[in-house]
């Protein structure tokens, strides 16, 4: 039977009036009014009940495409009994950092089954993949080393480089044989580290990974990919795009999340046992930080079960990412990357990306704007988020209201 709660109770409660800004705080103001003048003011949005086909965000129910639940597991109740179950048995809080007593069975068993589906020694679990990002790259290189790193890499693989305190060279965005010419010029290192996304959260895009693989191999450098949105969705097993590649043997270190395909939360780290270790004794985020609830280590691993259960959902999502891609080229829309469940689509100022997507939303679907820090300045977007819940008749219905929205618009 399924969860059921009333999140309603405080819902209509008046909001307190602001107090004047401290006087030391009094430029958030001007600042904040910079940002609504500049059309990148974000919204504070609620929603009620689980994320879904639909979503109800402010009291308004959407179609929903503005999620990162790509296999529908986010409000699956086999995930909350499990979650309820290792609750029960552990508690809900961890209570402590993974080295003193935070380190629960559930946590152990999630490690255990993570290794197991990306095929690997061991792995290690962190409160966010955010957190795996920024302290691995500073617990594998410092001064003295150097990073090539892709010009669209995710916030925490930037930050994981700007607190390293290495050198950094930015490549342009799957330029391959840029990254071989940083590393080839660098100079000399002590270590060398190639780092990138395999599936790009903003552009749908794919690395070009046996290529980087080929690059790494000859600079002898650490190859680093952060899996966050492919776990769950490539794959035979469903582990990732490394191993669609079939290039597991070339990739040195596997960052990658539980909180989007596996719809529960925290990162992950997986490879060499020695590699592990050694981030057990330097990965700051790790030893610093108290575990993440045993609760939501059982849901993941109750996730990763099901993507052996269920492997027609993965085959199911990549086949209609496919299909929508290719009715919105059939409607006359410039739809760039790969078939992947991310599907962005260039609107160019970020007034006329928050437009459509309220002109979208108006027609009943969620489909959020992207905006800069986000993605360059010129290049805000709508982005559909795919997932295995949407239908065939839902996709022509966004396809359809796609092309009347952003084809009275001018191509940036």
């Amino acid at each position: 039977m399924p969860c059921r709660l009333d999140a309603a109770e405080n819902r209509d409660q008046p909001a307190l009036p602001a107090a004047p800004l401290p006087r030391p705080l009094e430029w958030i103001d001007d600042d904040l009014a910079a940002l609504r003048a500049a059309g990148l003011e974000r919204p504070h949005r609620v929603r009620s009940g689980r994320q879904g086909r639909e979503v109800d965000l402010d009291g308004r129910t959407l179609l929903n495409f503005g999620s990162n639940d790509y296999l529908g597991y986010a409000g699956d109740v086999r995930l909350a009994k499990a979650a309820s179950k290792a609750a029960c048995a552990e508690g809900f809080g961890a209570g402590a950092s993974p080295l003193v007593s935070g380190h629960s069975v559930a946590h152990d068993a999630l490690e255990r089954a993570l290794a197991a589906l990306l095929a690997v020694d061991a792995a290690v679990t962190f409160p966010s993949g955010f957190a795996a990002n920024t302290a691995t790259i500073a617990a594998l290189v410092g001064p003295g080393d150097f990073i090539a790193s892709d010009a669209r890499n995710h916030a925490s693989i930037i930050d994981g480089c700007r607190l390293s305190r290495a050198r950094v060279g930015i490549y342009p965005h799957r330029d391959v044989a840029a990254a071989d010419r940083l590393l080839s010029e660098a100079g000399p290192a002590r270590r060398r580290l190639i780092v990138t996304d395999t599936l790009f959260s903003m552009d749908g895009t794919v690395a070009a990974l046996a290529d980087l693989c080929a690059v790494a191999r000859r600079h002898a450098a650490i190859l680093m990919v952060d899996e966050a949105h492919a776990t769950g969705v490539f794959g035979g097993r469903g582990s990732g795009l490394v191993e669609e590649a079939d290039c597991a043997d070339g990739v040195h270190v596997r960052v990658g999340t539980l909180s989007k395909a596996l719809a529960a939360a925290g990162g992950f780290v997986a490879g060499h046992a020695d590699l592990i270790t050694w981030l057990r004794h330097r990965a700051r985020a790790w030893i610093f930080s108290t575990a993440h609830p045993p609760a939501v280590a059982a849901a993941a691993t109750r996730a990763i079960a099901l993507l052996a259960e269920e492997p027609q959902r993965r085959r199911d999502l990549v086949a209609r990412a496919a299909g929508f891609r290719a009715g919105l080229r059939q409607r006359g829309l410039d739809v760039p990357g790969a078939a992947t469940p991310i599907v962005p689509l260039v609107v160019g100022g970020a007034g006329a990306a928050v437009a459509a997507a309220a002109e979208l939303a108006a027609a009943g679907l969620f489909v959020p704007a992207i905006r800069p820090p986000s993605v360059p300045d010129g290049g805000s977007l709508v982005r559909v988020s795919l997932s295995w819940h949407h239908t065939d008749a839902d996709l022509a219905r966004l396809a359809d209201q796609l092309a009347a929205v952003l084809g009275r618009r001018p191509l940036p």
